[in-house]
């Protein structure tokens, strides 16, 4: 079996307290984008992992494509594993889900393969145990996701947009960047309300005054590099230009797939780790079974 798990991009990303056990409180606009790693299931006695594409991540027990397997093996009793093959593509510590989105893909893939019966729901609930947006990665579409990840709303998507997306600089931790965030009377938060509206009419030019991430700031002080990355981007021609997730990537939203393509030539050029892709209303492909 193999599918493609797709990363997603924050349109908006706002914190609205803290919980007495330390985790924050989210409200955020998420979407799913083409750009994705491709996982490969193979029936197997016991589980084993493989990985390519990145010599960032290490296949052992710790990631979180193997968790994921070992967390639903263990849910449902399966006698059996798989030979789990995991391809990144997408940019690792760039906030753009990219570990969720491989043990989403496990999760749904071996669910099938092992015919173990879980619902939708009871994967989410699993998947939720494991990382806050692997809940969204299993679900997709325009989903505003509230609390710690749990509570999900799909939305209705007026257009889909090519998008240039950017990892500046060497990925960024998001224990750290939510360590450094304090909530303050002077936090400039997103307008969610009116993204929404705008997401749904398809409609630029309200989206570019409703939208923010909270986090931006935060993670500019870090890496001073997305803060010039996200510059460059507008000066290409990005009606929208915002950091994903806790960062380190950055996207830039074009009117037109002609345009995206021009400024992606210019600043890969700049930057190596630099993908055209669009948004997508799916955020899991099955490609063969």
């Amino acid at each position: 079996m193999q599918l493609n798990a797709k990363a997603k991009i924050n349109w908006s990303l706002d914190i609205t307290g803290v919980r007495e056990d330390g985790y924050h409180l989210m409200d955020m606009l998420m979407q799913p984008v083409e750009l994705c790693d491709t996982i490969t299931l193979f029936p197997a006695d016991t589980l084993s992992l493989t990985t390519a594409g990145t010599p960032l991540l290490k296949a052992d027990e710790r990631h979180l494509a193997m968790r994921a397997a070992t967390l639903l093996k263990e849910a449902t009793g399966y006698g059996g594993g798989a030979d789990i093959s995991v391809f990144k593509r997408v940019p690792v510590g760039a906030g753009m889900g990219g570990g969720s989105a491989d043990a989403a893909a496990v999760l749904f893939g071996l669910n099938r393969l092992w015919g173990t019966g879980l619902s939708g729901a009871e994967l989410e609930q699993l998947g939720l145990t494991l990382g806050a947006d692997i809940p969204f990665c299993l679900r997709g579409g325009l989903t505003r996701t509230r609390g710690i990840g749990e509570d999900m709303e799909n939305l209705p998507c007026g257009r889909l947009y090519p998008l240039v997306v950017i990892q500046p600089c060497r990925g960024l931790s998001t224990r750290e960047v939510f360590g450094a965030f304090t909530l303050s009377d002077d936090l400039t938060h997103p307008d969610t309300e009116a993204s929404i509206r705008a997401l749904a009419e398809g409609d630029l030019a309200p989206l570019r005054r409703s939208l923010n991430n909270v986090l931006q700031p935060v993670s500019v002080r870090m890496r001073p590099e997305i803060g010039r990355c996200l510059q460059r981007l507008k000066e290409a021609g990005a009606e929208v230009a915002l950091m994903t997730g806790s960062g380190s990537a950055v996207f830039g939203v074009f009117r037109t797939t002609a345009k995206a393509r021009a400024a992606f030539s210019r600043l890969a050029l700049v930057w190596p780790h630099t993908f055209l892709t669009h948004t997508s209303l799916s955020s899991l492909d099955l490609v063969s079974e």
